[in-house]
């Protein structure tokens, strides 16, 4: 189960652990704030700074992968094992992104039962349910995993396959990003060389909901051709937004792409690697 409805949480409350992602990348601490104010009950709040990604190095992304080991003791605290049902959530501007930043680390754990909010909390609140304020309380649990380094490919790999065109690298930024044309958050516009743009905005219905299964395989079937799914690897701007990519073709029946974790922010902290623009 990689979706949930929320009329379909709300019918079972008791089987599943509910974390809220919510974020926002000009106020790292709004999602938090609004957490206290506001979360569906039961909910524990991931930060995606302090809890989903690691410490920024000079070779690093904006948001590399967290130590794995630091994740492990935080899901435990969380009272996570690899036999829990989750379901992630955040709201309208993370666009499912933050949840599928969870939603993928789980994954890459081992955790299958792991689910998306559809339509975040706003479709929560407009089924009728109702928020709960304050911190939940844990019941901490023991939870030991390897995560499965092939969910994921670095620049070297990007690389050396790229170039042979033996991988299809989907960025999943804004088109105008991609194309150079403005930059709000990196130092460099433009995109890898080579790699195609499909924005996430695409995914959308407009409403704050993923596509259904069939408009999302069409969408990615246009810009990965012939290529195995395998063989997808998802960009974005720090390899948050990418997670929605993998989530959006699991969705679609095309299992088995795989992010870039340092995605652009990373690829231009070296120039030699090259910058392309249209």
């Amino acid at each position: 189960m990689n979706l949930i409805s929320a009329e379909s949480l709300a019918g079972r409350p008791a089987d599943y652990l509910v974390i809220d992602c919510r974020f926002s990348l000009a106020d790292t601490d709004l999602g938090e704030q609004q957490y206290r104010q506001g979360h569906i009950p039961g909910a524990f709040y991931a930060h995606l700074d302090k809890h989903l990604s690691g410490k920024i190095t000079p070779e690093s992304g904006r948001h590399p992968l967290p130590e794995f080991e630091s994740l492990l003791a935080q899901l435990e605290q969380w009272g996570i094992h690899q036999q829990s049902r989750v379901v992630a959530y955040d709201d309208a501007a993370g666009g499912h992104a933050y949840a599928a930043r969870l939603w993928w680390l789980l994954r890459t754990l081992g955790i299958t039962d792991v689910a998306v909010l559809n339509g975040g909390i706003e479709a929560w609140q407009a089924a009728g349910q109702l928020l709960e304020s304050g911190q939940a309380e844990p019941v901490p649990t023991h939870f030991k995993a390897l995560p499965d380094s092939n969910a994921w490919r670095d620049t070297a790999y990007i690389q050396e396959h790229l170039a042979k065109r033996e991988c299809v690298v989907i960025d999943a930024r804004a088109k105008e990003r991609f194309d150079g044309l403005v930059e709000p958050i990196d130092p460099v516009a433009g995109h890898i060389p080579g790699s195609v743009n499909m924005p996430v905005s695409k995914n959308m219905d407009g409403q704050g909901f993923l596509l259904p299964a069939e408009a999302l395989r069409k969408n990615y079937l246009k810009v990965m051709g012939e290529t195995a799914p395998e063989q997808v690897i998802h960009s974005c701007g720090s390899g948050v937004f990418a997670c929605l990519g993998v989530l959006a073709m699991e969705i679609a029946g095309l299992s088995g792409s795989k992010i870039y974790p340092g995605s652009w922010s990373e690829w231009i902290r070296d120039p030699a690697r090259g910058v392309a623009t249209n």
